[in-house]
């Protein structure tokens, strides 16, 4: 089984800039879709951004302009840069990669952004 190491949340004002990162365990095959989602208290988790492996994005409406999905396929790894958080981005993110044979998750990080 594959586990997803999620690093890079913490605290931060509003305004600020986070940087988070999601690596596998071990290698898993490149062709797939790697995304972020998160979970605020009492709200349903919720896509933030998700890319394929050909390098197409999809962001939710409300990160556009402040959030930058990339990957490295070569290192099955995804980050998600944060830029102008807001306090409306604190939750819980969680790294997903799924193709059409697997579906992975990460525990999750918290990001707090304070106002």
């Amino acid at each position: 089984q594959v586990q997803l190491v999620e690093s890079g949340g913490g605290l931060v004002q509003a305004g600020g800039s986070l940087r988070l990162s999601c690596a596998p365990s071990r290698s898993i095959f490149s062709t797939n879709v790697m995304g972020w989602y998160r979970q605020a208290p009492g709200k349903q988790r919720e896509l933030v951004a998700a890319i394929t492996s050909g390098g197409s994005t999809n962001y939710a409406d409300s990160v556009k302009g402040r959030f930058t999905i990339s990957r490295e396929n070569a290192k099955s790894t995804v980050y998600l840069q944060m830029n102008s958080l807001k306090p409306e981005d604190t939750a819980v993110y969680y790294c997903n990669v799924q193709s059409r044979t697997y579906d992975y998750w990460g525990q999750g990080t918290q990001v707090t952004v304070s106002s």
